[in-house]
């Protein structure tokens, strides 16, 4: 034994580089064997029993359909201690996470925030969006047609660039200009020329013209409702009725002579107002609150007065007002901080992936002024200031803990829980979007046309049903919010949140979350598909799925889903 040994070593000895050569390959090997071990279904047969029965009591007797075994196929996919950037999704679905860069959507420097925007995008690979052809109009450098803001690209201009651009900003109109300019705005302040005269290429799509020389090529937006609109960098928030005590409402005024929603925005936002308010000549500013909250908007066409100093704008008048938002950050609802004493009371907010989740995070933070907690880690959105997200779920520093958990052992978890429920339709769009282009991207038309949507919808449908069936038969004290009427009621929602957490209402901090409701996790309110992505079978399967939990709801004496997720 002794003597192969000794000729092993001898060998060794004289071949060093044979020697490192073979432990290189030990430790590749043994490199291989650990990363395939990492790869393998942490769900294993025991991850579909226990559910069938419970979808089976809510279905009753109905038809099977082609996707409902998948109602019972969800299981825990990070256990506590795999507190990893892994995202979550049922356990047959293990694709590496395909992250995009986020688009840049605030600054005062809105040429440069644009063109970091723009920077990565392909024309091809996005729709066309959803925006009507306008005409072609005159242009004039000294007194241009479209006066928000405006942006160019010389090389890789074109018209579905444009629009996005203009759409995200709120803006009713977008034109382009030489083939490689783009101008927002919310009126058209020119005459219309003939569409012969714009006959320039856009630089990025030959197939496509962008305007002319002083011409402009020009489309209106079909924006989505939540879309806000501009006046530059004002957000216009509508006409409403002077206040009974506007000196108390709106602190500071002053007369501007030549009157024009841009003097006044400029005089707010130099003395740290976010509301500038325009009462005709007078211009007043200030903070939503109780006395002036902006909740009871009238017809427009009470503030009809024109501007002196700008013609196509409205002032308002002594009884009627205009007010604009202005770019001031309103700071009485930005401290955060965690709890100061350890919570004995675990609360969930839980939500299916793409059921708005982290922006409910974002509207109890700025609600309640503490930080949420998370079940996983996300080392992009503590990048984001969700500072409790690295904090172990059950520290007990958070207010609530994000999850997207089903199951009776985990959601058993918890003490009590929001449960947030999104139409099913908007969520799977949500989530495919955030899985192939991130936080606030879009999946590429590739991904929507090719084989990975049909596999999506497939697999996530029935989750959806599962989870919030899950959450209504083992939640112990649940507090059920569905997400179009948080969008469209959010401070009524959103205080009914706050008391379900069990803290004290603060009326300013609600009217300020009202101001800053987006954060940094909106999408574009253009950019849609042209087509339905889903299929009569998708459909088919999916109105089952709602039927399925509005009965669900309903058994247990609340509201049913809203009416938009109903089946027509």
């Amino acid at each position: 034994m002794a003597k192969p040994l000794l000729k092993i070593q001898r060998y060794f000895r004289r071949k060093p580089v044979r020697f490192f050569s073979f432990i290189l390959l030990y430790l590749t090997a043994g490199s291989l064997v650990f990363l395939h071990s990492g790869f393998v279904g942490d769900s294993g047969p025991g991850a579909r029993g226990g559910r069938n029965a419970v979808v089976a009591s809510e279905m009753g007797s109905r038809p099977s359909m082609s996707g409902a075994r998948g109602l019972g196929i969800m299981s825990r996919v990070f256990k506590e201690t795999r507190r990893s950037g892994r995202r979550y999704g049922p356990p047959w679905m293990k694709k590496a996470r395909q992250e995009g860069q986020e688009t840049v959507r605030r600054g005062g420097d809105y040429t440069n925030n644009w063109n970091r925007a723009l920077k990565g995008r392909s024309a091809k690979d996005v729709d066309n969006g959803r925006a009507k052809y306008f005409g072609c109009y005159t242009d004039d450098t000294q007194k241009r047609a479209l006066r928000g803001v405006s942006f160019y690209d010389y090389k890789k201009m074109t018209v579905f660039r444009c629009q996005d651009n203009c759409a995200e900003r709120g803006y009713m109109y977008a034109g382009l200009e030489f083939g490689a300019e783009c101008y927002c705005g919310h009126k058209i302040q020119a005459p219309n020329a003939s569409d012969s005269e714009c006959n320039m290429e856009c630089k990025g799509e030959k197939s496509n013209l962008c305007g002319g020389a002083n011409r402009l090529s020009i489309y209106r937006l079909e924006l989505s409702q939540e879309s806000a609109r501009r006046y530059g960098s004002a957000i216009f928030k509508g006409c409403f009725n002077r206040p009974d005590n506007v000196t108390l409402a709106l602190p500071f005024s002053a007369v501007i002579q030549n009157m024009s929603v841009d003097k006044c925005v400029d005089m707010c936002t130099e003395r740290e107002k976010t509301l500038a308010v325009l009462a005709g000549n007078r211009c007043h500013c200030g903070f939503p609150t109780s006395l002036f909250s902006l909740h009871e908007p009238e017809d427009e066409g009470m503030c009809l007065n024109r501007c002196h100093g700008e013609e196509f704008e409205s002032c308002g008048n002594d009884e009627y007002f205009v007010a604009y938002q202005t770019q001031v950050q309103d700071n009485r609802c930005m401290d955060r901080h965690f709890l100061p004493i350890r919570a004995k009371q675990l609360v969930a907010l839980a939500s299916f992936p793409g059921a708005g989740n982290t922006w409910a995070r974002h509207l109890i933070e700025l609600a309640t002024g503490f930080y949420t907690g998370s079940y996983y880690f996300d080392g992009s959105l503590y990048n984001k200031g969700f500072k409790g997200e690295r904090d172990h779920w059950r520290s007990g520093r958070t207010i609530c803990i994000k999850t997207h958990e089903s199951g009776k052992k985990e959601i058993e978890s918890f003490d009590s829980s929001v449960l947030m429920i999104r139409n099913p339709y908007k969520a799977l769009m949500a989530e495919f979007n955030r899985k192939y282009g991130g936080h606030i991207g879009f999946a590429s038309q590739a991904h929507w046309k090719g084989k990975e949507w049909p596999e999506f919808v497939k697999n996530y449908a029935p989750w959806w049903a599962s989870h919030t069936l899950d959450w209504l038969n083992f939640g112990k004290i649940v507090h059920v919010v569905h997400f179009e009427n948080v969008k469209r009621g959010l401070f009524s929602q959103l205080k009914g949140m706050v008391q379900f957490l069990g803290l004290k209402v603060s009326e300013d901090r609600l009217l300020c979350v009202e101001g800053q409701k987006d954060g940094n996790f909106k999408r574009s309110g253009l950019r849609k598909l042209e087509y339905d992505p889903y299929t009569p079978e998708m459909r088919a399967n999916i109105n089952e799925l709602i039927r399925t939990v509005d009965s669900s709801l309903r058994k247990r004496n609340m509201s049913g889903v809203p009416e938009e997720y109903m089946p027509r």
